[in-house]
């Protein structure tokens, strides 16, 4: 091993002596600015971007807008035909209508009960008014028990018959009440899930793409359409789960998009999303622009570097001369440095030269 050390030692000196002696390229630091930043790839999308999906399954009877049109909250977007909500609709409105008619109307089981006990009360009274002179008389000593206890059976049979025609009014009343707000409930749902069959926007936006067309089955976990902002994009940056601890909202990412390749794009990041696509192992982060291009489209790519720290005034060197992570080759030998930031080219010193120290580039 002392000697596999030795003979690695001199193979060094040697490559280094040569390298002196075949007069290899030399500089000095030099002080400027550095800036550190992350690579990311970039694709342009509108602002409020969603997929529309369908709450019911069909058939796509129409699409009731094209790619580029404008459309509002509430907007139909399409159309899906089935026939069977429109026939539960349908029953659930006659239904809803019979039992309005049998709590509301002229002519209702409350109408035949409230009758009833109109008759029963002009009994009662009638069998109470008998009795009552009846116990009278026979206070006195008139009459006979016979006549008594007839009156009283009477008048009590009424009484009973009018509380048990009334009882039964309330609870019919209660329960036809009941069985027309149901019917009214089953009706507005069946009327909801109808409406189900006309999709229609959630935003102010603009047609992207429409993915189905007529006479294609619809289901609920499929896209029928792309709607998005007509007028505000973001960019979204794909990053590194390395790099991705290094950014906060608030960075500068500079843009450089392959539709406008003399352009370089200022944007802001706005937002950094938390679940890692474990598909692509990066995070997924928004950027908006401080000033857009005028012509964008949906799915425009490009590169971005977003800057992550800036230093002024630094000594800096180029990377290739650096002999190892942290040492550089001078003419007097190897000297220790302290490195800082770092770009695809450049390196911060922090401590270890100064700006009057000449560095030879490592023979590799």
């Amino acid at each position: 091993m002392r000697w596999l050390h030795g003979v690695l030692g001199l193979s060094l000196l040697v490559n280094l002596q040569l390298g002196c002696d075949g007069k290899q390229d030399s500089i000095h630091p030099e002080k400027g600015d550095i800036t550190a930043s992350v690579y990311a790839s970039a694709t342009v999308q509108p602002d409020s971007m969603y997929r529309v999906h369908a709450a019911v399954s069909g058939i796509l009877d129409k699409n009731l807008i094209e790619e580029g049109d404008l459309v509002r909250p509430g907007s139909p977007l399409l159309h899906i035909t089935d026939q069977s909500p429109r026939l539960t609709s349908e029953n659930a409105r006659l239904q809803m209508e019979l039992a309005e008619q049998n709590y509301l109307g002229n002519a209702t089981p409350l109408k035949d009960m409230e009758v009833q006990i109109r008759t029963a009360e002009l009994t009662f009274r009638d069998d109470s008014v008998n009795f009552r002179r009846q116990e009278k008389l026979w206070s006195q000593n008139i009459g006979s028990q016979a006549t008594y206890e007839s009156r009283k059976l009477a008048y009590e049979r009424s009484r009973n018959q009018l509380q048990k025609l009334r009882s039964e009014y309330q609870r019919m009343k209660k329960e036809l009440r009941t069985q027309m707000i149901q019917a009214r409930n089953t009706y507005e749902s069946s009327r909801v899930n109808q409406e189900d069959y006309t999709v229609r926007s959630g935003i102010h936006g603009k047609v992207y793409a429409l993915y189905k067309e007529p006479g294609e089955l619809v289901i609920p976990n499929e896209p029928l359409a792309l709607l998005g902002s007509p007028k505000t994009f973001i960019v979204e940056l794909l990053v590194d789960e390395v790099d991705v601890v290094s950014l906060q909202p608030g960075q500068k990412a500079l843009i450089a998009l392959d539709a406008y390749p003399d352009t370089i794009f200022e944007t802001l990041v706005s937002k950094i999303y938390p679940q890692k696509d474990e598909r692509t192992q990066t995070f997924l982060v928004e950027a908006r622009f401080e000033a857009a291009p005028e012509v964008l489209y949906p799915g425009m790519s490009g590169e971005a570097n977003i800057v992550i720290a800036r230093k002024q005034g630094v000594l800096t060197i180029p990377k290739a001369y650096l002999a190892t992570e942290d040492s550089v080759l001078t003419p007097g030998g190897m000297r220790h440095v302290v490195t800082g930031l770092e770009t695809l080219d450049r390196v911060e010193i922090i401590s270890g030269l100064e700006a009057s120290t000449e560095l030879l580039k490592p023979v590799q």
